[in-house]
């Protein structure tokens, strides 16, 4: 999924500033750094830090039940240090032309505002408030050298079960054997952050004598309160806000179930046999049972919109993504709802080498065709709502359609597939069309005045909520 394929960092830089924010009062991004201290007051803070840090290693060994097989090398770094380890991660995972084509996806999805500069945005967010993070390449955990170490023992328990992890599992490499499905590589992302959340809870409930596994079903937002309060996050689109702690939460609530029956036993099964998708750590039931969604396939859009258009990208959504995108226009109740459905997807970004204009072009599966028609009842009103300006309205059972300053928009459902193209001409919908092997789809006819089609021309949101009807009726 393009847009979580995480631009930076090491392992749980996101929690540290969420946890330290929110028990700071809002107020870290505030402080400053402390003043140059003497040698001999650093030589004490250092060996502070590490007696504490190793302290917690050996607590979280205990609780997890993973041995430590080498030292962890642990360091104190300062704020120029963070910056410059996080653009140079950033730089490490991907290419800038993959990071520009994520973000031009994002847009393609209506997830980023038009130009959103995700890069800045995150060595923004990191620089300002990050306090520690293990680094699995140095196999190497760190943290800020100004902050109190009275704030950083939950901390460590998070990222030091991290350090754990690597050793018996080597999480970078099992993380990115996920590739090139990114809805994979978020699902493996939400084990490992969901892990050490629930390590670090199960650190937190040490000296009650109780765990994770003793208390009922966990609410994640219980633990950090509002997350739009964070400063940095505040001024992240929504979407953004999703992605960036999607692996904490929803990969604690999996966590939590996982190990409900035997404990911490059970972390290597995962690590075994990891979630193939998003959908596997928001059902956690479905991972149990073994379900996993249908492989969809595109033809060659590109072979069709012909040599002046360069592919951006190629991938999955998944669950999430899909959730994520219905959410923009329909609202959090009935995007979870409808993307429950999903069974797998496609989707391909192209952008016009000139005009930079893009085309989006995704294949969905859902569970069953009366699902899809729900689907296509509700997505084309997402669409509608994805673009103000539109013209020659076409609706038909299974086929909906209109034009936008964007290009034509077209979305076709046939039993339990619907094919979605945005910002293109008819003739590529006919090729898309023909190539995946359906039936052509309907004309819309020259006349609106004939009785067989009906057109709508820019009838605002409002009119047509109070006309829209359900599923594949007429229109």
């Amino acid at each position: 999924m393009f847009f979580l394929r995480n631009p930076v960092y090491g392992r749980a830089t996101v929690w540290t500033v969420l946890v330290l924010s929110l028990t700071s009062g809002g107020t870290l991004a505030q402080k400053s750094p402390a003043l140059t201290a003497p040698d001999s007051a650093k030589s004490a803070a250092a060996a502070e830090f590490t007696a504490a840090a190793d302290e917690v290693l050996e607590q979280m060994s205990q609780i997890t039940g993973l041995k430590l097989r080498t030292p962890v090398k642990k360091t104190l770094r300062s704020r120029e240090e963070i910056r410059a380890y996080v653009i140079n991660e950033m730089n490490e995972d991907k290419e800038p032309a993959e990071r520009y084509a994520s973000a031009r996806s994002a847009e393609a999805f209506g997830l980023l505002p038009k130009g959103f500069d995700i890069d800045s945005f995150m060595v923004e967010l990191l620089t300002e408030q990050i306090a520690g993070l293990y680094d699995p390449k140095a196999h190497e955990f760190y943290i800020a050298d100004w902050i109190p170490l009275a704030d950083q023992k939950m901390v460590m328990a998070h990222e030091l079960t991290h350090a754990l992890e690597d050793q018996h599992f080597q999480i970078e490499s099992w993380v990115k054997a996920a590739r090139p499905n990114d809805d994979g590589e978020l699902a493996r992302e939400a084990v490992l952050e969901g892990s050490a959340m629930a390590a670090m809870i199960d650190y937190l409930l040490n000296d009650s004598g109780r765990s994770l596994k003793d208390l009922p079903d966990i609410d994640p937002s219980v633990l950090v309160g509002d997350m739009g309060a964070t400063p940095a996050l505040k001024k992240a689109p929504p979407f953004l806000k999703d992605a960036l702690v999607f692996p904490y939460f929803a990969g604690l609530t999996f966590s939590a179930d996982l190990l409900k029956s035997n404990g911490w036993k059970d972390l290597p099964v995962v690590f075994s046999k990891p979630p193939i998708s998003t959908q596997q750590i928001m059902h956690p039931a479905l991972y149990r049972a073994g379900e996993t969604p249908a492989t969809e396939h595109l033809p060659d859009v590109g072979k069709l919109l012909g040599p002046d258009w360069t592919m951006l990208e190629e991938n999955v959504m998944g669950e999430f993504g899909w959730k994520e995108v219905l959410k923009q226009s329909l609202g959090e109740d009935r995007a979870k709802t409808l993307a429950a459905a999903w069974d797998g997807d496609r989707y391909v970004v192209y952008e016009h080498k000139r005009t930079k204009r893009l085309v989006l072009v995704s294949l969905l599966r859902l569970n069953n065709t009366a699902e899809a028609v729900r689907f296509f009842g509700q997505y084309s009103e997402a669409l509608e709502k994805k673009y103000d300006e539109r013209s020659k309205l076409f609706r038909r059972p299974n086929f909906f359609s209109f034009d936008s300053i964007e290009g034509g928009v077209y979305l076709r459902c046939l039993e339990a597939e619907c094919l979605s193209v945005e910002g293109t001409t008819r003739a590529l919908l006919d090729g898309v069309t023909k190539a995946i092997g359906w039936p052509a789809s309907p004309e819309q006819p020259i006349d609106p005045a004939k009785p067989d089609g009906i057109t709508v021309t820019s009838l605002p949101n409002s009119d047509l909520d109070r006309a829209r009807g359900s599923g594949f009726a007429q229109r």
